[in-house]
């Protein structure tokens, strides 16, 4: 049989991702920070877009959005929410008319007498006159901010070593330290960095052991623990042989400390409180940056006939348009070259608003189906948290799997119950022992937290107990689901449980 060449013409279907296509579905898995950024970086890219707060002649612009159908109230509230760029209509909005300023905001040579006696301007209250920037200063501005961890122990540093050379081998060390205060960095491996003996190191460390915060540059958990007991003098030998067996203490193993540090009931349970009231990371109370405060995505409230209202949080939605007088200004005489530049920005433009608001509208979308589907929870509780996958809200509003992953993915919701991400309301399926409705897995966790934060001293649960507990409310679980539950609750087992509750027992005698 020969074997030949020849060209086949086919016709064929297939999905081609295209740039765009890929952008517009990493937008859906955005934060509303990371979302964000890209627009700031797509502003600065692109010369035809720009924030809907800074445009002032709404001409300028593509018309709006067409409003949602009525039939979707949720949808229809924040659509026809219109983007107010007009001057005069932001000040009859927020009633900052002219006439409604303050006297100090007018420009005119008029002054308040009062304010010109004392050597005062009415623009001058804020206690420092306006930055070159134009922006008026605040007192805020010049408050000194908390300083850092590093600059706290650098101060303390130089007014405790005199020597330069100690000076700069402490500073290495404060370098070394953490964000929990502990020193990560082996002594010999700083010696041979900085070409020193290793007796002055440690000696310089000495020295920096004694700053504040107490327990700062500790190479171990027992180390911290004994400087804050040494400043308190309450390092006594039975106490060094309780630090150097720490992992007995995490085991609960109180009758084999109570033999190694050679003491009874009572006293063990005092060293222990001592214990519990140290700081086992002295350098956190400064922090090692800024704390970011969760904004959520979506609203959740309860309407006067028992519903839920969901709506979306416009603060964390970027607005932009599309300036078209801009674009007619610069094609008009421009070359071949320049046309293309900016038919090419015009297109990414128009492509980058449809995509926000389709991002708004899904993430809307999923939210709904969610708390529909949730509505027992934001009404009574965790207790009933009901079991829901990603494909029974995708089939649901009709998408995939994956875009309703994707749309879950950094998104949170605030509700009368707390602020929640969206993947919390995703949770796995526990069957019941009378064929009746499946139990949610974060249900079942929140039943075994409580069953155990109600124990008594004489009456500790084991995880058969639990097991007995649980399939009584009809609940089918297996032991070693409870103890993974309980294990990612952070909550021991009923023999140390047992243990700890005893000594506590002794020590609140």
């Amino acid at each position: 049989m020969a074997l030949s060449a020849k060209l086949v013409m086919r016709q064929g279907q297939a999905l081609v991702m295209t740039p765009q296509l890929m952008q517009a579905i990493k937008l859906l898995q955005l934060s509303n920070l990371e979302l964000a950024s890209f627009i700031e970086e797509e502003l600065e890219r692109n010369p035809l877009l720009e924030r809907a707060e800074d445009s002032h002649d709404p001409r300028e612009h593509e018309p709006p959005a067409e409003a949602a159908p009525s039939g979707d109230p949720v949808e229809s509230d924040w659509t026809s929410d219109e983007f107010a760029t007009d001057r005069g209509a932001l000040e009859a909005g927020l009633g900052t008319e002219l006439e409604n300023s303050f006297d100090g905001e007018r420009a005119g040579p008029a002054a308040d007498p009062a304010g010109d006696m004392m050597g005062l301007s009415a623009t001058s209250w804020t206690g420092a006159p306006p930055s070159a920037e134009g922006e008026a200063s605040s007192l805020e501005r010049y408050v000194a901010s908390r300083p850092s961890l590093h600059d706290h122990l650098a101060d303390q540093l130089h007014l405790a070593v005199p020597d330069p050379v100690d000076r700069l081998i402490g500073l290495s060390l404060i370098d070394a330290i953490d964000e929990a205060g502990y020193l990560s960095e082996p002594l010999d491996a700083v010696a041979e960095r900085l070409g020193v003996d290793l007796d002055r190191v440690d000696a310089v460390l000495g020295v920096v052991h004694g700053f504040d915060p107490t327990g700062i540059g500790a190479r171990s958990l027992a180390e911290c623990l004994a400087l804050q007991l040494k400043e308190r003098d309450r390092f006594d030998p039975a106490m060094a042989a309780l630090i150097g067996h720490l992992d007995l203490l995490a085991r609960r193993d109180h009758a084999a400390l109570r033999r190694i540090c050679g003491v009874d009931d009572e006293d063990l349970a005092d060293m222990v409180g001592e214990i519990r009231r140290l700081d086992p990371k002295p350098g956190r109370s400064y922090g090692g940056g800024p704390v970011q405060t969760v904004v959520p995505d979506v609203y959740v409230r309860a309407a006067p006939d028992g519903s839920w209202l969901i709506d979306l949080n416009t603060d964390v939605l970027p607005r932009v348009l599309v300036n078209q007088t801009y674009r007619a200004r610069v094609v008009r005489g421009a070359s071949d070259a320049d046309k293309s530049f900016v038919n090419n920005c015009l297109q990414t433009a128009n492509w980058l608003t449809k995509s926000l608001e389709q991002r708004a509208r899904t993430i809307l979308k999923v939210s709904s189906e969610i708390v529909r589907q949730q509505d027992a929870f934001f009404a009574h509780g965790v207790q009933h948290l009901r079991p829901l996958n990603l494909k029974a809200v995708a089939d649901a509003i009709g998408m995939h799997e994956s875009t309703v992953s994707r749309v879950t993915s950094n998104k949170y919701m605030a509700s009368p119950r707390g602020i929640f991400e969206l993947k919390y309301f995703f949770t796995a399926s526990i069957a019941s022992t009378m064929n009746g409705a499946a139990h949610s897995a974060e249900a079942v966790r929140f039943r075994i937290k409580q069953m155990i934060d109600a124990e008594t001293p004489s009456d500790v649960l084991s995880d058969d107990a639990i097991v007995a507990r649980l399939k009584s409310a009809q609940i089918d679980i297996a032991r070693r689901t409870v103890a993974k539950y309980r294990e990612s609750l952070r909550i021991p087992s009923s023999v140390e449980r047992r243990r700890e509750k005893s000594v506590m027992a002794l020590a609140g005698r």
